[in-house]
Order: C-alpha cells, then sequence, then structure tokens
C-alpha cells in the first residue's frame, strides 16, 4: 500500500497545483465505502480539457512518472464509455505502479465529481467518489470483482439513494444490473 499511498499523493497534489476538480474511484475507494481488499493501481476520475493534457503530462513526468508516448501524442484509451490514460511509476525492485485517469466528460462523470466527498488521511487531503457513484462504476465495469466489491458497498453503506441509482443505472444502461444487486446483494 505504501506505493499506492505515494502515487495517490503525489497525483493529488499534481492535481491540486493545477486546479483540476479529482476523485478516488476504483479499489482505494472500496476501502473507504466498502471492506478493505487488495488493489494494485490507482483510479481516478478528473475533469480536465483534453487541450490540458500536456500541462498534466509535464508535472507527471515531473513527478517521476512515464507517460507512454502513445498519449503524449494525442491517444486517449476508452474504458466503459470513459476516456482514459495511464501513467506508471516505476519502482527500484523492477516492480511498477500503474496510474489510470479516467477524463471526466460525460454528464455522469460531472456529477460524480459535483457529489464528491472529502476525505483526509495522514499526511494527504483529497476527493473520493460517492458510494452510490462507486456503485454505478463497479456496475458499469461489471467484471466478477466488481459485482463482489458493490455487495461489500451495500453492507458496509447500508442505505443508499437508490433514486440517485436508478436515475444513472438507466441513463447508464445498467439498471438490469442494479436492479439484480440490489434485489440479491453479493455476498
Amino acid at each position: 500500500m505504501n506505493q499506492l499511498a505515494q502515487a495517490l499523493g503525489d497525483f493529488a497534489r499534481i492535481f491540486d497545483a493545477l486546479s483540476v476538480p479529482y476523485a478516488i474511484m476504483g479499489g482505494l475507494a472500496v476501502r473507504v465505502h466498502g471492506i478493505p481488499r487488495p488493489t494494485h493501481d490507482v483510479d481516478i476520475t478528473v475533469a480536465v480539457e483534453r487541450e490540458r493534457l500536456p500541462e498534466v503530462y509535464d508535472a507527471v513526468r515531473a513527478a517521476g512518472y512515464t507517460v507512454p508516448e502513445a498519449y503524449q501524442c494525442g491517444r486517449v484509451d476508452n474504458l466503459a464509455g470513459m476516456p482514459l490514460v495511464k501513467f506508471r511509476l516505476h519502482l527500484a525492485d523492477g516492480r511498477g505502479v500503474d496510474v489510470d485517469i479516467f477524463l471526466a466528460e460525460s454528464e455522469f462523470q460531472q456529477q460524480m465529481l459535483s457529489r464528491r466527498q472529502p476525505i483526509e488521511t495522514p499526511g494527504l487531503k483529497s476527493w473520493i467518489v460517492s458510494a452510490e457513484d462507486l456503485v454505478l462504476l463497479k456496475l458499469l465495469a461489471n467484471r466478477p470483482r466488481d459485482i463482489a466489491d458493490i455487495g461489500d458497498v451495500l453492507f458496509t453503506q447500508g442505505q443508499l439513494d437508490e433514486s440517485y441509482l436508478r436515475h444513472w443505472a438507466r441513463e447508464l444502461g445498467v439498471l438490469d444490473r442494479l436492479e439484480s444487486v440490489l434485489a440479491n446483494p453479493p455476498l
């Protein structure tokens, strides 16, 4: 977790310095809203225009991370309908830490950032997605681990805003998945 905490702190400082709104998502958000589990990367959603990506890349490189050449040339990947760029911190022992940055270009992602919540850990103040938005993100990804994460979030958080969940699940095309996990929460 030390390398993940370092990467999270590095990127929080980068985005704060650039005045770029962001929110932690993925496995690190599950640690806060659900039952902690191992995770091996950092996932963050950010509200940054593509025109500013070179500025982000410069700050990321200055912090010691690699920026794949394809991204520097304008490439942006897509995962579950969300634009994505990836970075890596190479460690002395040959391992690395991956950081996935999702560009908040959809109405859902913008809403998610408007609902982000502050979180404070030793030495770091940052932002995290809400429990409801984490559930929606996990429904979009829809891997077995994501469905288990949803069960952990539902168990830990208790009652969530089902009206919000249903609205966005309908908009995102995952209402059937949401209704299934609400009716039979994964254990």
